[in-house]
């Protein structure tokens, strides 16, 4: 089940610097345009020329950060949907094989409920919990599991399926159990 967590990459922050420095550039391109066209007053400082013009060069160095930040958080911002999307394609492939396997093992379906649940890493008596079954209905299920996927335990039931997924062993529909797990 995922967790309701808040997503640490969400570009908020960014945004909200990328924002500061716009209005940061708006007031020095504004102040600069003021400076230059003797909108503050009437009497023009000598110095006040070199100084608006060094604004200016502040302002446009800003303005080009802010273009660079903002291509940066798009480019990082499709390479993160890109990201989700193939660990969605990948969960369901993931899915799929372990489906597969449950398939070619002819489960019933309280035996695939069980299968579930012990892929998902629960015990015994947290499987009995959750289907509202006694631990020994449970065990009596993952016996037949292990019997029909001929694997021993949990351990190997795992590994046969990670091995499955990783393509180091072809999924064998119809073939005896105990031949499948040599």
């Amino acid at each position: 089940m995922r967790q309701n967590r808040q997503d640490p990459a969400r570009p908020w922050i960014l945004i909200a610097v990328i924002a500061v420095q716009a209005l940061c550039a708006a007031v020095f391109l504004g102040d600069m345009a003021a400076d230059l066209g003797g909108l503050e007053g009437a009497e023009a400082d000598p110095g006040e020329g070199p100084h608006a013009y060094i604004e200016g060069l502040a302002a446009i160095a800003l303005v080009a950060a802010i273009v660079i930040e903002t291509r940066i958080l798009m480019r990082l911002m499709r390479r993160k949907a890109h990201l989700e999307d193939s660990l969605s394609a990948a969960q369901a492939a993931v899915q799929d094989v372990i489906n597969a396997e449950f398939a070619n093992w002819a489960l019933t379906p309280a035996e695939l409920d069980v299968a579930a649940f012990l892929v998902k890493g629960m015990s015994t008596a947290e499987i009995a919990a959750l289907r509202g079954s006694a631990a020994g209905t449970v065990k009596a299920q993952l016996n037949a599991i292990y019997l029909k996927s001929g694997t021993g335990n949990r351990a190997e039931l795992m590994s046969l399926l990670i091995d499955t997924m990783m393509g180091q062993r072809q999924s064998a529909a119809g073939q005896d159990p105990a031949a499948r797990s040599a």
